[in-house]
C-alpha cells in the first residue's frame, strides 16, 4: 500500500486550481427533489452565479433545476474541470475513474462513509487515494461540506448550506464539515467576507498544508483562518506555516486540548507533555495565532482585514461609561497589554474641551453626556499623542445621545489618523443601521471590551512575530565518540542516573559529579573525597523516581550519618519494592542555594521529540511551570523558551536572588537538542533538578535519566 504522504508529495500544490478556480463544474448525484444534498449545491452553483458550465449528472433524470441532465459524466460533450460527487459510497471509485476517463482534475467528495467509520470504510478511502493517484486527480473530501470561491471571475459555491458567502480578504479552511454551515452563517451575521471557503473532510488528498501552500500568495487573501482536530503531517505544517505568517497572519482553532490519546510517559518530561503542549509549541514555533473559540477566530480576523497594524502593544480607551472602561482596562492588561500613559499636553488639551467631571487619565472618560463632537476632540487629541498605539472608543448609547452621529464622528476620525481604531458599541443589536455603518466604512465593531482585548492580543502576537529573528542552530563541539561509547553500554533502553550525566558532560552540558558505592564503606570514602555534606541517592535500574520509595537523603552530614542512611535506603528499597535490584548509593556533594530547574526531551508520536523546559525539583508536575518546544531548538527558540515561564524572575534574580546566566542556560537547551539530533534512539530525557546561579558552581545537571525507543523484536 502507498503511503498517504508519498502520493501527496508527487501532486503538485498548484493544481488545486482545478478545484478553486474551475472552468466548468460536474454534479453527479444531482437531484431535482429540494431538502437532498444533490439538488443543493446544484441550486448554490446556479443561484450564487457561476461563471462557467453547469453539468447535473444523474441517470434517473433527464432535466434537474431546468438544466439538461446527463446519464454519467462521459456523455457529456464540452470538458469538464471539476467534479462534485455525491453518489452512495461503493459507486465513488466508479465514478473517480469515469472522471478520470473524462479528464477532470478536481473533484469534491461529499459522499460519507469512509474511514470516519471504521476499518471498512479505511480501506475503501485507501483504494480511492491509490485511484486518485493513478488519475492525477486532486480531491477534496470525503466527507465534507464543500468548497467556496467569490472571485468574481469564477463564482463558485459549491457547499450544500444555505449561506451565500459575501466577497472578503479571508480564507477559511476547516476540517469538521459538520461545522461549514454554521461557520459560513456566523460570518454572514457579522458581515465578514471570505475570498476563499474549504471543508476538508478526511483529508485524503487535499490537506490543511496544501490548502495553506494554495493560499500563501493568494492576491485575494489576506488572512487565513483554520478549523482543525488533527494534524496529517505536523511538521511540514511547520515548515509551510513559518513562510506564510511572514505574509499573512494564519489564526487557528484546534480542538481537542485534553490529554486523551497522548503516549503514557514514563518521566516527569513524558507526564508533562500529555497536556496539548504539542501544538502550542508547534503553533510558537512557526507565527500561527491560536485562540479557543471560533468568535474569537472571526473577531481577530475582522481587525486584521480592516484596521492598519498597531505599532506597539499601548492603548489608549476613551468611553463614556466608567464601568465599561474598568472592564477594557482589566481584559487588556490580562492579555499582556498596556494603557498608554498619556502625556502633560495630551491631558491639558482633553481638560480644555472636556466638562469638569470627566477624567483625562486613560481609560478616558468622557461621561454619559458625551456627544458626537465630544467624541470626535476628545479621539483627535488621543490619536496624536504618540504613546498610544490603539484607539478604542467605548459607547454606551444613552437615549438622549444620537448613536448614529457618534457612528459618523468615528468614521471621521479614524480616517484621519493611521492608527487602528476597535468600537466597543455596547447594549446595541449588531443589526443596528449605524452599525452597519461602521462596519461598511470598515471599522470592526464589538459587543465587550473583552472581545478587544483577545483580538488585539492577537495583532500584538502577530507583530511580534514579524520583528522576531529567524534563528539559527549552531553548531557545537561535543565529545562524540564518548557519548557512542555510553550508548553502546545501554541496558533495557535505559540509561541511569552516573552513565546519563557522563552523557551529557560528553556534550558540554555541566553536571555534578558522583560516585557510584556498593557498600557503606565505599559511601563514606566517597563522602569524605568530595566534602560533606553530600546528598545519598539509591542506584537502582528499576527505580525510576528515587523520592517516591525514599530512595533520597540530602545534607549527610557525617561518616557516621553516611553508613546509617546507606543501610536505610537500602532497607526502605526492600520494604516498598521487594523485587527491585539494589545497585547501591550514588554520593554528591551537595549544591547549596541556586534555581532548581527541569529539562528534558518526550517523543510525542505525531510531533516528535518534544524539549521541554521550566521550574524543577519534586513538585514539577505540581507547579507545571514548564514550556515545551518542537525540535530542533534554534538559538532564538531556547531564549524564548527560558522568558517564557512564570518562574522567569527567579533566573533574573528576583527578591535579592542571585542572577542567572541566560546564555549559558540557552545554550544548555541547545547542546539537549544536538544530542537528541545526534541519537535519535532517545525516546526520553529527564534532567532534574538542574541547579542554576548555585554558591558553589553557576550551573549543574544533578540528576539525570535517558529512556530509548523499545527495540524492534
Amino acid at each position: 500500500m502507498t503511503r498517504t504522504s508519498d502520493v501527496r508529495d508527487k501532486i503538485r500544490p498548484g493544481s488545486l486550481d482545478a478545484i478553486f478556480r474551475p472552468s466548468s463544474v460536474a454534479v453527479i448525484g444531482a437531484t431535482p427533489r429540494k431538502g437532498t444534498i444533490g439538488r443543493q449545491i446544484l441550486h448554490n452553483l446556479i443561484n450564487y452565479e457561476f461563471t462557467g458550465s453547469i453539468f447535473p449528472v444523474n441517470p434517473k433524470h433527464s432535466v434537474v433545476h431546468s438544466f439538461k441532465c446527463y446519464p454519467s459524466v462521459l456523455d457529456i460533450p464540452d470538458a469538464v474541470s471539476l467534479a462534485f460527487i455525491i453518489v452512495p459510497r461503493d459507486s465513488v471509485l466508479h465514478v473517480v475513474d469515469q472522471c478520470a476517463q473524462k479528464g477532470v482534475k478536481g473533484v469534491v467528495v461529499i459522499t460519507a462513509g469512509f474511514k470516519e467509520i471504521g476499518s471498512q470504510g479505511a480501506h475503501l478511502e485507501a483504494q480511492l487515494l491509490e485511484r486518485l493517484r493513478d488519475h492525477g486527480i486532486r480531491m477534496i473530501g470525503p466527507n465534507c461540506f464543500g468548497i467556496v470561491n467569490t472571485d468574481s471571475r469564477y463564482r463558485v459555491n459549491g457547499t450544500f448550506g444555505k449561506p451565500m458567502p459575501r466577497p472578503g480578504r479571508i480564507a477559511f479552511v476547516s476540517q469538521s464539515g459538520a461545522l461549514g454551515e454554521t461557520i459560513l452563517t456566523h460570518a454572514e451575521e457579522m458581515g465578514i467576507g471570505f475570498s476563499m471557503f474549504a471543508s476538508i473532510g478526511n483529508k485524503t488528498d487535499v490537506s490543511g498544508n496544501d490548502v495553506l501552500e494554495y493560499w500563501r500568495d493568494d492576491p485575494n487573501t489576506d488572512v487565513i483562518l483554520m478549523y482543525l482536530e488533527s494534524f496529517g503531517d505536523p511538521r511540514k505544517f511547520t515548515e509551510i506555516a513559518r513562510e506564510v505568517t511572514l505574509k499573512k497572519p494564519i489564526i487557528v482553532v484546534k480542538s481537542g486540548r485534553s490529554a486523551a490519546g497522548a503516549k503514557a510517559a514514563l518521566s516527569h518530561t513524558g507526564s508533562l507533555a500529555g497536556q496539548d503542549v504539542s501544538v502550542d509549541a508547534l503553533f510558537a514555533q512557526s507565527g500561527v495565532i491560536r485562540v479557543t473559540t471560533i468568535q474569537e477566530m472571526f473577531d481577530a480576523a475582522m481587525a486584521f482585514v480592516t484596521q492598519p497594524a498597531p505599532r506597539g502593544r499601548r492603548v489608549c480607551v476613551v468611553t463614556n461609561a466608567g464601568g465599561p472602561g474598568i472592564l477594557a482596562t482589566d481584559a487588556l492588561v490580562a492579555e499582556g497589554l498596556e494603557l498608554s500613559l498619556l502625556s502633560e499636553d495630551t491631558k491639558q488639551k482633553l481638560r480644555e474641551h472636556l466638562p469638569d467631571q470627566a477624567s483625562v487619565e486613560n481609560p478616558v472618560d468622557l461621561i454619559a453626556s458625551a456627544d458626537a463632537d465630544r467624541y470626535g476632540v476628545a479621539l483627535d487629541i488621543v490619536a496624536a499623542d504618540p504613546s498610544v498605539d490603539t484607539l478604542v472608543p467605548i459607547f454606551v448609547p444613552p437615549l438622549m445621545i444620537d448613536a448614529e452621529a457618534v457612528a459618523d464622528k468615528l468614521i471621521e476620525v479614524s480616517e484621519r489618523h493611521s492608527k487602528p481604531m476597535l468600537p466597543c458599541m455596547m447594549g446595541v443589536s449588531q443589526g443596528a443601521t449605524w452599525i452597519s455603518k461602521l462596519k461598511n466604512a470598515g471599522l470592526p465593531v464589538y459587543p465587550y471590551p473583552e472581545n478587544i482585548a483577545h483580538t488585539l492580543r492577537a495583532l500584538e502576537h502577530w507583530r511580534v512575530w514579524l520583528k522576531r529573528p529567524r534563528g539559527t542552530i549552531p553548531q557545537l563541539k561535543v565529545d562524540l565518540q564518548a557519548a557512542q561509547e555510553l550508548m553502546a553500554d545501554a541496558r533495557d533502553g535505559l540509561i541511569t542516573e552516573r552513565h546519563a550525566l557522563l552523557l551529557l558532560d560528553a556534550y558540554g552540558i555541566p553536571v555534578a559529579s558522583l560516585s557510584l558505592a556498593h557498600s557503606a564503606d565505599e559511601a563514606v570514602n566517597a563522602a569524605t573525597k568530595c566534602g560533606y555534606p553530600v546528598a545519598l541517592k539509591l542506584a537502582s535500574g528499576d527505580i525510576l523516581h528515587k523520592s517516591d520509595v525514599g530512595g533520597v537523603r540530602i545534607n549527610v552530614g557525617s561518616a557516621e550519618d553516611v553508613r546509617e542512611q546507606f543501610d536505610s535506603i537500602r532497607d526502605r528499597l526492600k520494604d516498598h519494592s521487594p523485587k527491585a535490584q539494589f545497585s547501591g548509593v550514588h554520593v554528591q556533594a551537595m549544591i547549596s542555594g541556586g534555581t532548581e530547574l527541569a529539562i528534558g526531551m518526550s517523543t510525542d508520536p505525531g510531533f516528535g521529540p518534544l524539549l521541554m523546559f521550566g521550574m524543577g525539583g519534586v513538585f514539577v508536575e505540581v507547579l507545571n511551570d514548564v514550556v515545551f518546544r518542537v525540535h530542533p531548538l534554534t538559538d532564538i527558540d531556547a531564549e524564548e523558551m527560558l522568558r517564557q515561564i512564570r518562574g522567569y524572575p527567579l533566573l533574573t534574580g528576583a527578591r535579592g536572588g542571585r542572577p542567572v546566566d541566560l546564555d549559558k542556560l540557552a545554550l544548555v537547551m541547545l547542546r539537549l537538542s544536538k544530542l537528541v539530533t545526534d541519537f535519535p534512539q532517545i525516546d526520553q530525557i529527564d534532567i532534574n533538578p538542574l541547579i542554576a546561579g548555585a554558591d558553589s558552581c553557576e550551573l549543574a545537571a544533578v540528576d539525570a535519566r535517558i529512556i530509548l525507543h523499545p527495540q524492534p523484536s
